[in-house]
């Protein structure tokens, strides 16, 4: 079952929201678009939920039915359980596609939000028409090292990865963590999220476990490389696109391991990790010429839905 409601916190005028009871939790999204134009579904990272899309959505709506998801655990969805991972977040997701019966859909994923990514295309390659990775990483090939402080690598991945630290350390500090470190650290365009952008997202992680879902998949990235890897062994029949700002080609060497056929790659100049808040216009473009072009004809991708 699904409904439309008033939001609860920010908005855009272009969009719709929704709330949708799927496997056996309730997830929020937004809705825009020509109801027949091609679906594309974008799943967001940390430390952000559906906003972080709000400046990406109205230039891809020209084209695409968007839909635009709070995961399990973010923004206005529910708060996750204490043992959410990335495999459950993938089943959300492809229960929601199926509940609104849009698939197959192009998704795009980002941060880490990749592992959501991956397990969707591989465990339900009938929903995927294609993929888009933004500033992505797996577990497996690479992402690892960004949780290894000794060399460069953020304390962060550690704290929200063991158990009960994110909610004795942050409860109560969501803003100033987000604030004064998690975007300032990784963005490099001035003024691209404001003090309002900051307040819409620690709303969702000042609720009663609302850590739980950045926890969950932060375990799930330090425990999931080997399955990661052995699935590689049977790369993605998908069209893909990386994505990168702050990480130059780090996504698009991630994606060539695990899919099979040529990846577009973007690589955009003097821009951050949070590529949809600091540079819009320059994704959305990426994004359009990347899904209207593909061949419909290939039996490999069949047409959106």
């Amino acid at each position: 079952m699904n409904a439309t409601r008033a939001p609860h916190g920010a908005s855009i005028p272009q969009v719709e929201h929704h709330t949708a009871e799927v496997n056996g939790t309730t997830l929020h999204y937004v809705s825009t678009g020509d109801a027949g134009a091609p679906p594309i579904v974008l799943l967001h990272g940390f430390p952000e939920s559906w906003w972080a899309f709000h400046k990406v959505i109205p230039l891809l709506s020209s084209r695409l039915r968007v839909y635009a998801v709070d995961l399990r655990g973010f923004g206005d969805s529910a708060v996750a359980e204490e043992d959410f991972s990335s495999t459950t977040a993938a089943e959300d997701v492809h229960a929601l596609i199926a509940t609104l019966g849009i698939g197959p859909v192009h998704v795009v994923g980002q941060d880490i939000g990749g592992g959501t990514l991956y397990r969707l295309a591989s465990d339900h390659p009938e929903d995927v028409r294609s993929i888009t990775a933004v500033e992505m990483g797996l577990a497996g090939f690479g992402l690892e090292a960004f949780g290894d402080i000794t060399h460069g690598g953020s304390w962060h991945i550690g704290v929200l990865a063991a158990p009960g630290i994110a909610r004795m350390l942050f409860t109560g500090r969501e803003r100033e963590l987000l604030e004064t470190w998690a975007f300032p650290s990784m963005t490099a365009v001035a003024g691209s999220i404001s003090s309002s952008d900051v307040e819409e997202f620690s709303r969702g992680y000042a609720r009663e476990g609302g850590w739980n879902g950045a926890a969950g998949l932060y375990r799930s990235m330090l425990s999931e490389g080997e399955d990661f890897r052995s699935r590689s062994a049977t790369p993605l029949q998908v069209p893909a696109l990386a994505i990168g700002g702050f990480g130059g080609r780090f996504t698009a060497t991630t994606l060539e391991q695990i899919v099979d056929g040529p990846i577009a790659h973007v690589e955009l100049e003097g821009v951050g990790h949070y590529v949809a808040l600091e540079a819009p216009e320059a994704m959305a473009a990426a994004i359009l010429e990347f899904v209207t072009g593909l061949a419909p004809q290939d039996a490999r991708f069949p047409a959106s839905a």
